[in-house]
């Protein structure tokens, strides 16, 4: 019945109202009444992606599809360049709102967006628009992977950028196609496919090449350090953070990739984070920094502090410090819990802390 209400109107389709809708669906649902009507016939296509026979309706006649067909067609010959800045508006002010309150307040608005630019594209034979509206969609795409990601969907998570990288294909972007594929990696990171994640991260740096702006190469070199540490390759993960620290450009702002959120600070972090990984004592040294960086920098999405926070926690445990552990993991999982973040929920689920030491033995 929401589906109805709000898809209708966009087709200039008329439907009851949501007291009579509720009666008809019952009465659909008992088999009580056939849907006969094509509007309603049209709005459950849409809905469940099925055919009417599929759906168990009377057969939709020819003349009706080609009807559709039109005022699909129709509708997405409407977009224009300011249709198009719109859509990406919508998605950069969805990516400031996860920056600061996290997935559980963009999710729904996300998958909502995503099913509508998708609706376009599918229809729209403008080449000029349709690469657009590509470029747009793997944006739209990636951040509700990455949103899917931290509300603990793996699953969703890799399909959201499977279909990234199909429409950065689209598109003809190769930084857009380095920049989903890089991220996916992290998912295979989280299920402990670190040696598929590194084959995808070299995949996506050789995307990119030498053409790539500095800012994307530097976030790449970054993603693929964390990788390589992720895998045991100590060496070679130290040595992609100095290049990822080379290549940084002074000013690390891209207009071109408003979804590259990355500085000294935020490159700090992810090498501490590596370094956690890689079992190294130096690694509260570079968190510490990096927190500091961090929590005076207007810049900082929540989500990134929440896992420089259990990154510390893990780091501190590692180190003997029982108390330092606790203070870091209890400051992650107010932030955790406060952005509904399953994924860092899980990882601090994981914490053993170290016992104290009159119990170890220890003077």
């Amino acid at each position: 019945m929401r589906y109805f209400l709000k898809r209708a109107p966009q087709l200039g389709i008329t439907v009851a109202s949501e007291s009579s809708l509720r009666i008809m669906v019952s009465r659909w649902e008992n088999g009580h009444v056939e849907v006969t009507e094509p509007a309603y016939q049209r709005l459950l296509r849409e809905l469940y992606g099925r055919s009417n026979e599929e759906l168990g309706l009377p057969t939709e006649l020819i003349n009706q599809s080609a009807e559709e067909l039109r005022d699909r067609l129709v509708v997405a010959r409407s977009i224009d360049p300011a249709t198009l800045d719109l859509f990406q508006q919508q998605v950069q002010t969805l990516r400031n709102s996860d920056k600061r309150f996290g997935a559980v307040i963009v999710l729904d608005q996300l998958n909502s967006l995503v099913q509508q630019i998708e609706e376009y594209c599918t229809f729209s034979v403008s080449t000029r628009h349709r690469e657009r509206l590509a470029a747009i969609l793997t944006d739209a795409r990636t951040l509700a992977g990455w949103t899917a990601l931290d509300r603990g969907s793996q699953l969703d998570a890799w399909k959201y950028h499977e279909d990234a990288k199909i429409s950065a294909r689209e598109a003809d972007s190769p930084y857009l196609l380095a920049h989903a594929a890089a991220q996916q990696a992290v998912i295979l990171l989280d299920i402990g496919e670190a040696d598929a994640a590194v084959e995808l991260l070299e995949f996506a740096r050789d995307v990119a090449e030498n053409r790539a702006p500095s800012l994307l190469r530097t976030w790449l070199a970054a993603a693929h350090g964390e990788g390589l540490a992720a895998a045991g390759r100590r060496s070679e993960s130290l040595q992609a953070f100095d290049e990822a620290n080379s290549l940084l450009p002074a000013n690390p702002v891209d207009p071109e990739m408003p979804f590259l959120l990355l500085n000294d600070g935020h490159l700090a972090r992810w090498r501490g984070s590596a370094l956690v990984r890689l079992g190294d004592q130096d690694a509260i040294n570079q968190l510490e920094a990096a927190s500091r960086d961090l929590d005076t920098s207007n810049q900082s999405a929540v989500r990134g502090q929440t896992g420089m926070y259990v990154d510390l926690a893990f780091a501190y445990a590692a180190a003997g410090d029982g108390r330092g552990a606790q203070d870091y993991a209890q400051k992650a999982r107010q932030l955790a819990a406060r952005i509904k973040s399953d994924r860092q929920a899980k990882r601090l689920a994981g914490l053993e802390f170290p016992l104290p030491k009159s119990i170890t033995g220890g003077a």
